[in-house]
């Protein structure tokens, strides 16, 4: 079936996504402010989630609606205004337009957990974000879950890919280091990963409301970068002593479970951080 779909927020994922989903002879438009390019075959929306007077035009019939929206900074308002606002003004320029999507599709974080114990997370376990980012994506899905059109959201790990190879280049130029201490977990994702996951739950029936979409393996950060030296021949990262610098927002040490994902038949073209990290590696050369 040929399906029409809007991706609100066509940045790195929905890029991805859009040109998946044109592949796939769907109808595809990609919302975003900036005038820069879509991929081939995807119909360009100029639009602004923040200013619902230029959500008036949306394409009619739309099936299904992928909100993939970025907050463009690091600091509450915006965050509130990506996530919260520009969602809660989607879904209502849908409900006047008399839209009837068959699901919207929402673009959340692992961010929303606040564990620090290396413990295991999945969708059951409690959300309780300290930090305002999980915090803001923990009120967008409540509001996609009590919005007017079926709802599903995928809380992301940490996204990389094409594009997003600084911890490549930290390794290559001997700046990473491995502090001492207990082990400290990352939860990935690839970009590719990110978008197949979404085609997929696009063509069930009757996806869960909620997926945490990481790949099969939560990596100990020291292993990533020694093993990332050793794709490189690079010198071991230094291990040293000390807490780390602060950064924008709290670190966390959990490790996150995709059983979920695996079994409404999902596969992962990068299972792990390996088959991710080879693949940009042999991409430049």
């Amino acid at each position: 079936m040929v399906a029409n779909a809007l991706i609100a927020g066509c940045g790195y994922i929905g890029c991805a996504l859009a040109e998946r989903l044109v592949a796939a002879s769907h109808n595809v438009w990609g919302l975003r402010r900036s005038p820069a390019p879509l991929p081939a075959g995807a119909h360009a929306i100029a639009a602004d989630l923040n200013r619902p007077e230029s959500l008036a035009g949306l394409p009619a019939g739309l099936d299904f609606v992928f909100y993939l929206a970025s907050p463009g900074g690091a600091d509450d308002a915006r965050y509130r205004a990506a996530y919260v606002e520009g969602l809660r003004h989607l879904l209502r320029a849908l409900e006047r337009q008399q839209q009837r999507p068959a699901r919207v599709f929402f673009a959340s974080s692992t961010a929303v957990y606040a564990g620090d114990d290396a413990g295991w997370v999945d969708e059951t376990s409690p959300a309780t974000p300290t930090h305002f980012g999980g915090v803001r994506l923990l009120q967008a899905e409540e509001l996609l879950r009590r919005g007017p059109f079926p709802g599903c959201a995928v809380r992301f790990g940490g996204v990389y890919g094409p594009g997003r190879e600084r911890l490549i280049e930290r390794v290559r130029s001997g700046r990473a280091v491995c502090r001492e201490g207990p082990p400290r977990y990352g939860n990935r994702i690839h970009r590719a990963d990110c978008a197949g996951s979404l085609q997929h739950l696009m063509g069930l029936e009757r996806p869960a409301e909620l997926y945490l979409g990481v790949d099969c393996e939560p990596a100990e950060e020291c292993a990533v970068l020694r093993w990332l030296a050793a794709e490189l021949g690079a010198p071991e990262p230094r291990r040293v002593r000390g807490a780390e610098r602060p950064g924008p927002r709290p670190r966390t040490n959990k490790r996150c479970r995709n059983a979920r994902l695996l079994a409404s038949g999902y596969t992962f073209r990068y299972p792990s951080f390996r088959e991710g990290y080879r693949a940009l590696l042999a991409a430049s050369g």
